[in-house]
This record gives C-alpha cells, structure tokens and sequence, in this order.
C-alpha cells in the first residue's frame, strides 16, 4: 500500500477535484493524508470556527468504513489569499512528504485563474525536489511526532480544481463508479460554502455531471481526470479501463 499526500489550496478543493479517488483509495488500504495550505477563511458565509469543522467532517464522509485505508488531514496554516510561493514555505510542505513518506503526490493542474492555487502547485512541485535533499532539517509538521529520512515522491500527478472556465485536458482518467455519493456527501460537508451560499449551490451538480461525462469516456457510471507531465508506464493491459 502506498503513503499518499493530497495538497490543496484550500479546504473542499481535494474534495471537488478528487473525492471520488480518495474515498476509492482509502478502501483499497492506502494511506492518505489531505493537506490544506490554509484554513480557507474568510469566505462569504465562512469563517475560521466553521471552516475547519467542515473540512474534518469532510474527510469523515469519504471514508466512513471501519478497516479501510485512513484519510487523514493537517492544516499548514499559510495565510488564505495570500500564499506565496517562497522557499519556507516549500521546506515547510518537504517536511509534510517526508514525515508522511509520500510516494504519490497529487496537486492542483497548473493552469488556474487564482493566485492560492498556481503558489500552491508551485510550492508542491518544488517541496518534492526538496524533500530528497540530505543535510537539509526540514520542520516538523502539526500533528506529526517527527520527520522521515529524505524521500523523493515517485510520481506527482495533477487533479482540476481551477477557477478557470475551461474543459479538462486529462492525460488518464481513474474510475470512481460507486463512490459518488460520498463525494457529494465531503462536498455539502462543507455548508458554508456549498448549502448557506447561493452563488455555489449548484456546483455540486455540475461536478458530478462532469463526473458522468468523463465516466461515459471510458465506459463507465463515473470517473476522474487527472494529468501528469511524466509518462505513464504499463506492465500489461489489465488496467485499462
């Protein structure tokens, strides 16, 4: 089983990109650690005190089973609106990786409209260099009793939570039939941003239509995109979908 790290911008950003693909990951075993660059507050109808028990309930919903994989989540607590892509803050994330020993990464796609989300995939593009580094003391994050030896995450792959009207591009798409109700669920966890707001009410639904529409690509009832600058390699053909 692999030690996989999820960074988002913000809580509900992992939610919306990948939720499908972390509840499907953690009922396979693996071990799966959310980080959230900020707390995600202010919002119009959120603050501090609500946002943070949302994200844990959200986390909760996606996976909900007794002996499946664990979901976890920490908090970075960088300032919301105003990450800055900086070389604290990418030492702060390489001590994420390594006391996780993330193997996979996951970050948002680089094209993207707000400023939180193109400094977050920068700082987590350079953190994974920075996490193979010797000699270099990394922080220890929240919640973690220590580091890890230096570690370099073989694969970083990009899911879409952007702020662009745009169409994904993916280079592979994961198949997550069977777990859109609990991605749903993580999203209206959060309330403040997707129930109390009238602006976003609708953005449930036009995810999960996206969901069916990248399903109906590879023949399925729902799937993912993901992209990745590095090739993809296949042992056999048993996996494709």
């Amino acid at each position: 089983m692999a030690n996989i790290l999820i960074i988002g911008p913000h809580p509900d950003d992992q939610e919306l990109g990948m939720g499908g693909t972390i509840a499907k990951l953690a009922d396979q075993g693996h071990d799966v650690l959310l980080l959230d660059m900020t707390d995600g507050s202010p919002t119009p109808h959120g603050d501090r005190d609500t946002r943070l028990p949302e994200s844990l309930a959200a986390a909760a919903a996606l996976a909900p089973h007794v002996g499946a994989g664990r979901v976890r989540r920490v908090l970075l607590d960088l300032p919301n609106r105003t990450v800055v892509h900086s070389v604290e803050a990418r030492h702060r994330v390489a001590g994420v990786i390594r006391a996780h020993q993330a193997t996979i990464l996951f970050v948002p796609h680089p094209v993207d409209a707000h400023p939180d989300h193109l400094a977050t995939t920068r700082i987590a593009e350079d953190a994974r260099f920075d996490a193979k580094l010797t000699r270099i003391e990394m922080p220890t994050p929240p919640g973690f009793p220590g580091i890890g030896p230096p570690i370099h995450p073989k694969w970083l792959f990009y899911y879409y939570c952007t702020h662009l009207r745009t169409v994904p591009q993916p280079s592979f798409l994961i198949d997550t039939t069977g777990y859109e109700a609990r991605k749903r669920e993580s999203i209206l966890a959060y309330r403040t941003q997707f129930v109390d707001h009238p602006g976003n009410r609708a953005v449930p639904d036009w995810i999960a239509a996206q969901d069916r529409f990248m399903g109906s690509r590879i023949g399925t009832a729902s799937a993912e995109p993901f992209w990745a600058r590095e090739p993809l390699g296949l042992t056999n053909l048993s996996a494709l979908s």
